[in-house]
């Protein structure tokens, strides 16, 4: 089984959902996504964490992000789990989740770790650029719930600096001045930069973050 690595094609593959069939490459289109995976139905941080995904669809779509999760039960817990995600969480989940019964994509994206479980996955994250390359991977321990608000932080982040020779500094917001790329000489900053920049040292130059 190889490693996925940042910058690798994400692995394509063809699963049952509780929105149909899905064909990961051809759903996503020209979307960016993300693919995160649960360990199991009716867990508790996963009911809220799916809840917590269907109330901030809105803001990834503003990204043009489309979101799919896994695990590794079937189809009818999915649609029973969902029922129970609406009622406590007081939302509509309204994205898919894969039924992951032969564990084959789980497989394919490494979900699977032995040291924590040998059955079930773990909390792994997933950002798909539109190129289908894969940009950011995480993966959190069973007890710990993740953070949507951080990866709508990295989405603006990866998108930002995708089209633009800029990195963003540490705990970086949309709207926060962004570092210019070390590649960029000085010559080059006002016609990249026309908001202008601050040098803090030679290699730390900030600038207004140039897509707003």
């Amino acid at each position: 089984m190889a490693t996925i690595r940042l910058g690798d094609e994400a692995p394509n593959f063809t699963a049952q959902s509780t929105e149909g069939e899905i064909n990961f490459h051809e759903w996503l289109g020209d979307s960016w996504g993300i693919l995160f995976s649960h360990p199991a139905d009716y867990t508790p941080v996963c009911t809220t964490e799916l809840g917590t995904v269907a109330k901030y669809k809105e803001e990834f779509g503003k990204r043009n992000v489309k979101v799919v999760a896994l695990s590794v039960d079937g189809l009818d817990s999915h649609h029973g789990w969902i029922n129970d995600i609406n009622e406590t969480q007081n939302t509509t989940v309204n994205f898919p989740i894969i039924a992951d019964e032969d564990k084959k994509v789980s497989t394919l994206y490494d979900m699977i770790h032995p040291n924590a479980n040998n059955k079930l996955t773990v909390r792994s994250v997933f950002v798909i650029g539109s190129d289908k390359k894969v940009k950011l991977i995480i993966t959190y321990p069973a007890s710990t719930g993740r953070n949507f608000d951080e990866l709508l932080r990295v989405i603006d982040s990866l998108q930002l600096t995708a089209f633009h020779k800029v990195a963003t500094p540490a705990n970086w917001n949309n709207g926060d001045d962004c570092v210019i790329s070390p590649a960029v000489g000085n010559d080059e900053i006002p016609s990249l930069f026309p908001k202008g920049h601050k040098e803090v040292k030679p290699y730390l130059r900030l600038t207004p973050q140039p897509n707003l």
